[in-house]
């Protein structure tokens, strides 16, 4: 990747003299900071902006590491092929026309793609605005020459946006503002080529990079994605736009129906350590936190409040107690030191309330107190909150910085006030490596995720993807054998055949093919019993008055057995189960994500279930830690322990269920749903009670579903 990044010379192909033209623009844009050799390619000029200007590529005679394209879509596939001729190694197509526009597009966009791939070239783009370098000037893009007039705010943040125009917005917005310093902004537009996932793996190695936050509408790479990103030592942001096309599928089961339009994207982030945004200035509000405190915070780090007002004081412990982010108790020696400077009438505590201080002392009363509190061993961090451009508040801000750098005790600041006050004063303290907010409530998020990523770096991460053991994989397999391949979806007998092979406990059931067998079967389990109408395709059977529950006797029985005969006629069987009274009802399943595979689903069950949808997803394989995770991640989890003189719950089992069912999604990539529903608590065991798995005859196996170990050289 690194002739994209550092190329030792440069040809833009679709050069313009026409100031007007974005190929004028490119020119420009180079000319004004790389500094290696510019070949500008038109058959129709002799020179652009002082540059020999070449008919061809193959006309330079010299080695080209770069071409950036922005011509014509219909003639790209051609000048391609010129480029392997030339022996370029990478190719910027910034041109749009191609896969955005529809059928015919996505046509010559794979004939680009395809030209690449043999030639061994590879290609950026289409569609894209190409790649920013704040820290070496470089502007590899047809955006406009003026934007650059202030210069470039160089910092450790680097961006990946799949839109073209979005990105050009960003570095307007980010260059105009000044409010964030940015290390690389890359725009990769279609994909054809380069992805994401190959720039995130550039970009965390890269020195000068130290977050990198990206915005993406879709993750064709999803699990190679997770993979990346588990094992990155920086943090990274991610604002997903568009959501999940499973939710637009008919939901068949209460798993898919509950995976919703986004549930998946959002929890398989949380699985791998992605900080999730979810709006464009949050995204920049939390890079910008991360870029300033790199290494994250501790996850007992304690934060003090100085503020000027106390209803400030207030919200922003409320909007810390949200975050769990717990408020620090000030030590006895500094509550003494700030008595000093207070009014007698008036308690020192965290919040520290200034105002009645400041109003005498102006902008000493805060120096004194930040001072004190950064000495405070109780305090790990500091949230300020001033006013800026009044009220004698100008404060020092390269003392504060010198302070917060002696004690490696890190602040932000929540501040309101004049317009151009409180610019400067952002960009001062930003520069000064201070994050600045002018929301209590973004400034809180902001040390969230500053704590979330130090917590992060804290805990083991486990290596994502986990894997299936081979004779588990065996077993599986065995079990689906003896399953007709084109049932589609299974009936509750034969999906749990597949669930035992995994190594999940089901209650006791036969089928039965008469009255006579029901009876002998029943007496052999011991009544109450449970029968159950089972056709083919009908998922929902208690709607369609196919289940009969309790049965105490045998004329309960058989009169049973005799109304589900007539109902179900010759299209379906009868199960009988032993009747079990559950403690406690979960729902567990498994749904193919068209981005990230096979991932289990947790919650509560029975009526429950998609009354609260309390419910977590993670992508399988995984191990047992990540299946206990899960178990603690949903709201109702206290009932897992025991609650109110209830048996506490056999965690371990639980836990092995929700990994065995990421084995069989592994394993069997036509399975596309499961379903248990419930997963009953019976005397503390567990036990599936009713299950369903879905088949896909001639399903595609998703990119994502392949080994993330199995990935281009």
């Amino acid at each position: 990747m690194d002739f994209f990044f550092n190329p030792r010379s440069i040809a833009v192909i679709g050069a313009s003299p026409n100031p007007l033209r974005g190929g004028n623009a490119i020119i420009k844009n180079l000319i004004r900071g790389f500094p290696g050799p510019i070949y500008p390619i038109n058959p129709k000029h002799k020179e652009i902006e002082g540059l020999t200007c070449f008919p061809r590529i193959s006309e330079i005679r010299k080695p080209v590491d770069l071409a950036i394209i922005f011509i014509p879509a219909s003639l790209v596939p051609e000048t391609l092929r010129d480029c392997s001729a030339a022996g370029v190694k990478g190719v910027m197509i910034e041109s749009g026309g191609f896969a955005e526009i529809g059928d015919e597009g996505r046509i010559l966009q794979e004939e680009c793609r395809a030209i690449g791939k043999e030639a061994r070239m590879r290609l950026w783009g289409p569609n894209c605005m190409g790649l920013v370098d704040a820290r070496r000037n470089y502007v590899f893009s047809f955006l406009a020459p003026n934007l650059w007039a202030e210069g470039f705010p160089p910092g450790t943040v680097s961006i990946i946006v799949q839109s073209g125009m979005l990105s050009g917005s960003f570095i307007a917005d980010l260059v105009s503002h000044g409010t964030m310093g940015i290390s690389k902004v890359c725009s990769i537009g279609n994909k054809a080529d380069v992805d994401e996932c190959e720039l995130l793996e550039f970009l965390i190695k890269d020195p000068e990079t130290a977050v990198v936050a990206l915005y993406l509408e879709g993750i064709p790479k999803g699990r190679l994605f997770l993979e990346i990103v588990s094992q990155s030592s920086k943090p990274v942001v991610v604002l997903k736009g568009g959501k999940s096309p499973q939710g637009a599928k008919a939901a068949m089961s209460h798993t898919a129906s509950l995976a919703g339009d986004d549930r998946v994207v959002q929890d398989a982030f949380a699985q791998a350590g992605v900080i999730h945004a979810t709006d464009f200035h949050q995204m920049f509000d939390i890079a910008r936190a991360l870029g300033l405190v790199p290494k994250g915070l501790k996850a007992q780090s304690r934060l003090a409040v100085v503020t000027f007002s106390g209803s400030a004081g207030i919200v922003a412990a409320d909007c810390l107690h949200k975050c769990a982010i717990g408020l620090a108790d000030l030590s006895a020696e500094s509550c003494q030191r700030l008595k000093e400077f207070f009014p007698s009438w008036m308690p020192v505590s965290n919040p520290i309330d200034l105002w009645p201080a400041a109003e005498v002392m102006g902008a000493v009363a805060y120096h004194r107190a930040v001072e004190i509190v950064l000495n405070d061993p109780g305090v790990d961090v500091l949230f300020i909150e001033t006013f800026v451009g009044g009220f004698r508040l100008d404060l020092d801000l390269d003392h504060i910085a010198r302070l917060s750098r002696e004690k490696g005790k890190p602040i932000f600041f929540w501040i309101v006030g004049t317009q151009k006050s409180a610019t400067e004063f952002q960009k001062q303290a930003q520069g000064l490596g201070m994050p600045v907010y002018r929301e209590i409530s973004r400034a809180v998020e902001a040390i969230h995720a500053v704590y979330a990523h130090g917590m992060r770096r804290e805990r083991v991460i486990e290596k994502f993807p986990a894997f299936v053991p081979a004779t588990m994989e065996e077993t599986i397999r065995e079990a689906l054998r003896d399953v007709d391949p084109g049932a589609g979806t299974l009936d509750e007998f034969d999906s749990k055949k597949i669930l035992k092979a995994a190594g999940i406990p089901t209650v006791k059931e036969e089928i039965a093919t008469d009255a006579l067998q029901a009876m002998e079967i029943a007496n052999a389990f011991g009544f109450p019993v449970v029968l159950k109408g089972l056709v083919p395709g009908k998922i929902h059977k208690t709607e369609l008055g196919l289940v009969k529950l309790n049965l105490r006797d045998k004329a309960q029985l058989l009169s049973a057995f005799e109304d589900l005969r007539d109902k179900i006629k010759a299209q379906g069987r009868i199960l009988i189960q032993k009747y079990v009274r559950a403690d406690f009802e979960f729902i567990c399943g498994m749904i193919r994500d068209p981005q990230f595979g096979p991932a289990i689903m947790f919650g509560l069950g029975g009526v429950m279930a998609e009354l609260f949808q309390d419910v977590v997803f993670r992508v399988a394989p995984f191990n047992h830690r990540t299946a206990e995770q899960m178990l603690n991640s949903i709201r109702a989890n206290k009932v897992l322990e025991g609650f109110r003189g209830s048996q506490a719950i056999n965690r371990e089992a639980l836990a092995r269920v929700l990994v065995a069912l990421g084995w069989i999604g592994t394993v069997v990539p036509r399975m596309t749903q499961i379903d248990i529903n419930p997963l009953a608590v019976v005397d503390g065991k567990v036990l599936a009670l009713d299950a369903t798995l879905i088949l896909e005859n001639n399903h595609e196996v998703y990119p994502e579903t392949q080994r993330c170990s199995e990935r281009k050289s």
